[in-house]
């Protein structure tokens, strides 16, 4: 059920797109589809446009978020490779994030998920939502496979040389790429990073805990050991699964040198 706060907010912006001619239509995306949304929620809003007005929106699209609230800051997307997004955070008894993405209705054939359609300027929009099928991209076994003991030897490096930042970095890498996406899969979840496994995959808590360290050596070491074995258990059997037995061989002996290495001299001083 959708808070108060995010229908009057849905409702001041879907009134003021329905003024401009330009606008043929306002989706809802993210936790609005799956009904999922709580106090904590982002806004995700799709504005289709129509193409004719492709240059201006896109010269417009802030002022126009800028327009739809009292925003204490707002940028565009790029950082996240998302040029035709605008991500804002409007002021108000509690700030709302929003990210708006401006989309033309062709745009729409290719996408992960079906949005809420809020308000539509004709029939165009759910006619192409009809006509085509969402498609969620789901972890590649072969490109996590091929990735993923590389990130290993590459963290017992950056173990063996004490940047422990660098090896936290690395482990989050492999939590949000690897580790998240597989447990969400396993548990009939869309694929999202770690994003709520402690509400849809309370079992896999615990393991996945593991592999969060405290800035030490000896603790950055284990969560290393625990993706591992995570990801083993986790790692699909398959006949189309090349496994990289040597890469793997290699990088975990790598990584227990590293670190009796280290540990000795830890010792010793």
């Amino acid at each position: 059920m959708m808070l108060l706060r995010y229908e009057h907010f849905i409702e001041t912006v879907k009134m003021k797109l329905i003024e401009d001619h330009r606008i043929i239509g306002l989706l809802g995306g993210g936790s609005m589809i799956t009904g999922a949304m709580d106090e904590y929620s982002d806004l995700d809003l799709i504005v289709v446009y129509h193409p004719d007005y492709r240059d201006e929106i896109m010269q417009q699209r802030i002022h126009m978020a800028e327009s739809l609230g009292t925003v204490l800051s707002v940028l565009t997307g790029e950082h996240v490779g998302e040029p035709k997004l605008v991500i804002c955070l409007y002021d108000g008894s509690v700030p709302l994030h929003v990210d708006y993405k401006f989309l033309m209705p062709k745009e729409l054939e290719e996408r992960i998920e079906d949005p809420v359609i809020l308000w539509e300027r004709g029939t165009e929009i759910r006619g192409i939502l009809r006509s085509t099928v969402p498609c969620y991209p789901h972890p590649d076994p072969q490109w996590i496979e091929d990735r993923f003991w590389i990130w290993i030897h590459s963290g017992a490096a950056k173990l063996g040389r004490g940047e422990l930042f660098e090896v936290i970095d690395i482990l989050c890498c492999i939590r949000s790429a690897v580790l998240g996406p597989l447990i969400l899969a396993e548990n009939g979840w869309l694929p999202n990073g770690t994003r709520r496994i402690e509400q849809f995959a309370v079992r896999a808590v615990e393991e996945l805990q593991q592999t969060v360290p405290s800035y030490h050596l000896e603790s950055c070491y284990q969560a290393l050991q625990s993706s591992i074995l995570l990801y083993r258990r986790l790692r699909l059997s398959s006949d189309r699964l090349v496994h990289r037995t040597k890469a793997e061989q290699v990088a975990v002996a790598y990584l227990d040198n590293v670190y009796a290495s280290a540990d000795s001299t830890k010792m010793e001083d």
